[in-house]
């Protein structure tokens, strides 16, 4: 008689958890838009959700310490003119968020430290250059001020942000609709997936074709297409009979798939998120109530199902922390920040552990927020790696990377810095009014004094 022998892994374990009620986002009204985009961002100080909004887009940004209900009268981040369909956190400063929009343009927004006490309708730039709707973000891993955006226009651009100019256009590569568009490690390749069924690995700087794969998945719905750690791509799609699969390439050839799998026969596109330290991958699908996770490793049938975390409610959203804003000492792999109707709820996933002491095999070093190369450097062909930093003291919060504006190249920019300057203006004549006002307090106070002695 034949044992099934089961596989080893310190990831077999893995179980998420909801937080409690109290922890959570409550009375956020989540964006209705009917985009297969995350609708969330996090890092370690801000969560970021789209929200609906009438006569144009808004996003809400609030500090990951403010939970509980969120008051109606919460200020909003509003200065597109049509929906916004996506947003992302700069790796390298946990107080720029981009975001692109229905109204063609993609905005750079600067949130100052606690989070917005007024509405902020000015971005720090403003990038125009699709001539359709924006829906894919994403910032360059190891350079610094670099983003790609693509948009129904099926045009794939790459910004240098600091100068507010589009450096590189990949116009003529995608003939129809762009459904995901990723960096790997180091930021010296792109995986697009599209309407045409086609997988492409790209060179970013000169917009060529490296590889291409036709008919990754042979279903009409969306593929997304996402780097591993060490060059391959991990894929999610849709076969003929509309079963979700997933699949491993590998890019060097791409003729057959080093796995293929068939999960369910749900409809949601199934969004993935891939932890290089730990070679995780979660599958969150869009109207869900489930995220899915997989080991993937060099041994065939190289990637496998670890387990789900299930719940009640379905998701309109997902977000997902950065291993830095993560607890360690709780022995916490990962966190996602799911989005429902009106909440916005925190799950944790966490390796269940008996010693409270620092695990390095489940926290190697990890990538940090520090860039490697600057934008210009990185435009001209210098490639860096990913700088690492060790999570056993938990993660020092460092002076984050300064964003400058080239303001004589922007003129977008001179609104929100003249507002600024303002500022400074009143709040010096403020204090002004402030001290000669207790000077005549005093002055009034020793007449009325030498008065009373008369």
């Amino acid at each position: 008689m034949s044992r099934k022998v089961v596989r080893a892994s310190k990831f077999r374990h893995v179980f998420g958890q909801a937080v409690k009620t109290d922890q959570c986002y409550d009375d956020i009204r989540i964006s209705q838009m009917t985009w297969d985009s995350n609708f969330c961002s996090v890092n370690p100080k801000f969560v970021a959700m789209i929200v609906d909004a009438s006569g144009g887009g808004a996003f809400i940004v609030l500090p990951l310490s403010k939970t509980g209900r969120i008051d109606m009268s919460q200020p909003t981040v509003n200065g597109h003119t049509g929906p916004v369909l996506e947003i992302e956190f700069c790796p390298h400063n946990d107080n720029i968020i981009a975001s692109g929009s229905e109204d063609c343009s993609v905005m750079i927004w600067e949130i100052p430290d606690g989070g917005l006490v007024t509405p902020l309708k000015d971005p720090v730039v403003k990038l125009e250059g699709h001539s359709k709707r924006v829906g894919i973000l994403s910032w360059h891993p190891t350079a610094h001020n670099v983003l790609m955006s693509a948009g129904c226009d099926n045009v794939v651009i790459l910004w240098n942000v600091a100068c507010g100019e589009a450096v590189v256009r990949i116009d003529e590569v995608h003939p129809d609709l762009i459904y995901s568009a990723c960096w790997n490690r180091d930021g010296s390749r792109i995986a697009t997936s599209c309407k045409d069924k086609k997988l492409r690995v790209l060179d970013p700087r000169k917009g060529t074709v490296i590889a291409e794969k036709d008919k990754a998945h042979d279903g009409s719905r969306p593929i997304r297409a996402v780097f591993m750690a060490d060059g391959k791509i991990f894929s999610t799609g849709f076969s003929r009979m509309s079963e979700r699969q997933v699949a491993l390439w590998d890019p060097t050839s791409f003729g057959e798939p080093l796995t293929l799998q068939e999960l369910d026969t749900s409809s949601g596109v199934l969004l993935p998120f891939y932890d290089p330290d730990t070679g995780v991958v979660y599958l969150c699908g869009k109207g869900d109530s489930s995220i899915r996770y997989f080991e993937v490793t060099d041994e065939a049938p190289y990637v496998h199902y670890l387990s789900m975390y299930s719940s009640k409610d379905s998701q309109k959203g997902m977000g997902y922390m950065p291993k830095r804003g993560l607890e360690v000492n709780k022995c916490e792999i990962a966190r996602f920040y799911k989005l429902h109707e009106r909440k916005c709820e925190p799950i944790v996933m966490t390796v269940p552990r008996k010693s409270d002491l620092f695990q390095d095999d489940l926290f190697p070093d990890t990538i940090g927020p520090e860039p490697s190369v600057e934008a210009n450097e990185w435009f001209d062909g210098k490639d860096g790696q990913p700088i690492l930093i060790s999570l056993k003291d938990g993660f020092v919060v460092t002076k984050p990377k300064e964003f400058k504006v080239n303001k004589s190249l922007l003129k977008t920019t001179s609104s929100s810095v003249g507002y600024q300057q303002n500022n400074n203006e009143v709040q010096a004549l403020q204090e002004e009014v402030k001290t000669l006002k207790e000077a005549v307090e005093e002055l009034t106070k020793r007449v009325s004094e030498l008065e009373s002695k008369n």
